[in-house]
């Protein structure tokens, strides 16, 4: 398979576009509502933590009802995949036309470290939502919309490895959330990205 430093060149590889976390489209009362919902949660998630906020805490501060809130987002882990959504296109955006190495333009390899390096930074700034995300139901962090896509440009950067699929689950597994939470009091933050570095050359 033909690859290059910016992307497979494959008609069975699914474009990354494709992979990007679409924003919402809704009527204006429901964005209005949307807004109001996911500010209040951030606010609450930020001052007491997030497993000590209630669904109904969100909708008081906000000013929807309960129901509305249950509705549109579902559980305490549908808020918060709801609000790492516009960080996630941050990112996403950033690996398809930011700078290199992040964006295209640099060797896979220095890519690659860039992506990691971005994303521990993602996860650690972000880790008891994405944890919430992930942990929701049994295997819901591959069933996300963008671990798809983290997958899929690992797997492009990885291109030259035996199974590169396999190598970008397998280099995405040590960031896991429920896994960096429990390490990272332990190992800190310089040791486990020392660690992810190393296992990203030993996969080139």
């Amino acid at each position: 398979m033909a690859h290059d430093n910016n992307g497979l060149r494959s008609g069975s590889a699914t474009p990354l576009e494709l992979l990007r976390t679409p924003p919402p489209k809704e009527r204006a009362d429901a964005a209005r509502n949307r807004a109001a919902v996911l500010e209040a949660a951030a606010r609450l998630f930020a001052e007491q933590g997030v497993e000590a906020v209630s669904m109904d805490q969100v909708a008081a501060a906000a000013g929807v009802g309960k129901g509305t809130l249950f509705r549109r987002f579902g559980d305490k882990s549908g808020l918060a995949a709801a609000l790492l959504d516009a960080r996630e296109r941050v990112l996403q955006e950033a690996v398809l036309q930011g700078p290199p190495p992040l964006g295209p333009g640099a060797p896979a390899a220095e890519r690659l470290a860039a992506f990691l390096n971005a994303y521990f930074d993602y996860l650690t700034e972000h880790l008891a939502l994405v944890r919430m995300s992930e942990t929701a139901t049994p295997g819901a962090r591959y069933r996300i919309g963008a671990y798809r896509f983290w997958h899929r440009h690992v797997a492009i950067l990885l291109a030259g490895a035996p199974d590169p699929d396999q190598a970008a689950h397998a280099l995405l597994a040590p960031l896991a959330a429920d896994h960096v939470a429990a390490l990272l009091p332990e190992l800190g933050e310089q040791r486990m990205r020392a660690g992810l570095l190393r296992l990203a050359r030993s996969m080139e």
